[in-house]
């Protein structure tokens, strides 16, 4: 079978970014599937193509896959209406090369949501060909419930696309529960949907001793906790920094807190550090894929932050948390939903109440003095990927949905062992 796949957001372990487009496709190619990838220009990744664009274009083959990268791009630093223009031109070209090429399966992914209309379109003008969406965020009551976008026409055309691409679409894949649950209330019956979260690279994260992170700020014997990925409004990293103020006024400078990433709200972070002379903080640029992987087993904590938004609590499926069990990392997290659930019943990690600096403080002092904890925390999250979130187990899962067959454990729930659906 001959696979379009479309993730505007592509890039192999040598980028800072998440992987899953690249892995699925890999996998795609490996069961003996032909796959093409139209994708764009991520600031934070990189395809594996080389050399200048020719008409906006490069193309080649990066692992089997057939990649064609369209030159825009894109980057979690730029600003809301410099990505909402990229994300509606890259939609569109993408579009009419869904129209004018050859192939079995059009498979597109969010985000962005623009990414349904390459979907809804062929299936108006091509109704023979199967197309299979993804999706990664609930598009648009995330942005609606943070208040990014507030025009009432925005949202209600937001609100028609979403409709438009579930109804269009053969068959749909949801990468959390919540996800699944909002796709099922626009009236897509549950047997055409797949629950596919995130996974784990088991092979590229392995667990290490936690034997410190050798970087600037970082002495001997320091706990360290680390956040990966987007410095945005999402994340709600502000919290973390009230936790650093709260320790420092305790006078626990053995405890630092690690940012490694990129995005919008980076600089006032950076800024509000040094104005308070947060010298337990310490922020990093994006790391590949590959580099994070021997960075985050050296460290002692992975930190699950998220702002305290009730959509976020079911309807998101991070890649940093796979990241964080992969390494055999404990977890803490900050906000109530199916992730906050699996850390504690898999006894991998604490949960805090959201907006409480003082109880964030509290488990990170915790954690820090009793070693033996987090080793336990730390293996039981390695033994929870290894178990439940292997990258080649939902990958055969995601090629047997594809091919329309009924995958184990299409549409139940994320875990084996837990009840969190």
């Amino acid at each position: 079978m001959h696979i379009l796949y479309i993730p505007q957001h592509f890039s192999t372990p040598q980028g800072a970014t998440g992987t899953r487009p690249y892995e699925m496709a890999s996998r795609l190619v490996h069961a003996g599937h032909e796959v093409t990838v139209i994708c764009g220009s991520l600031l934070e990744g990189t395809t594996g193509l080389s050399g200048k664009p020719i008409r906006g274009v490069r193309k080649g083959v990066v692992n089997g896959i057939q990649i064609i990268e369209i030159a825009m791009p894109y980057g979690n630093k730029h600003g809301f209406l410099r990505r909402a223009l990229t994300f509606v031109r890259f939609s569109t070209r993408a579009t009419w090369m869904a129209l004018t090429m050859k192939y079995d399966l059009l498979f597109t992914t969010t985000t962005p949501l623009t990414s349904g209309i390459p979907g809804i379109v062929m299936k108006l003008l091509r109704r023979s060909k199967t197309f299979v969406f993804e999706v990664r965020d609930l598009w648009p009551e995330l942005p609606k419930a943070m208040g990014v976008i507030k025009n009432p026409l925005v949202l209600l055309a937001l609100d028609l696309l979403e409709f438009l691409s579930y109804r269009s679409a053969d068959r749909l894949v949801a990468l959390s529960p919540g996800i699944k649950e909002g796709i099922c209330r626009r009236g897509v019956p549950e047997d055409r949907v797949a629950l596919i979260p995130n996974a784990s690279d088991l092979d590229l994260f392995q667990p290490d001793c936690h034997k410190g992170l050798d970087i600037n700020g970082i002495e001997p014997g320091d706990f360290t906790a680390v956040f990966t990925g987007a410095h945005g409004m999402a994340n709600g990293l502000e919290a973390v920094l009230d936790a650093a103020a709260e320790l420092k006024k305790r006078g626990r400078q053995n405890i630092k807190l690690v940012f490694i990433g990129q995005g919008m709200r980076k600089p006032a972070l950076r800024e509000r550090a040094e104005a308070e002379g947060l010298d337990n903080c310490i922020f990093l640029d994006p790391v590949p894929k590959v580099e994070l992987a021997r960075l985050l087993p050296k460290a002692n904590l992975g930190m699950m932050i998220l702002a305290n938004v009730p959509a976020f609590y079911r309807g998101t499926s991070p890649n940093k948390f796979f990241d964080y069990i992969s390494a055999g990392l404990p977890v803490i997290n900050n906000y109530p939903g199916w992730l906050a659930e699996m850390i504690e019943s898999h006894d991998c990690g604490v949960v805090v109440p959201p907006g409480d600096a003082a109880a964030f403080a509290d488990a990170l002092e915790r954690l820090a003095a009793d070693p033996e904890v987090c080793r336990r925390y730390g293996a039981n999250a390695r033994a929870l990927a290894e178990r439940e979130f292997s990258r080649d187990t939902l990958g055969n899962r995601m090629i047997a949905f594809l091919a329309g067959r009924e995958p184990e454990m299409a549409g139940c729930r994320p875990a084996a062992n837990t009840d969190h659906s």
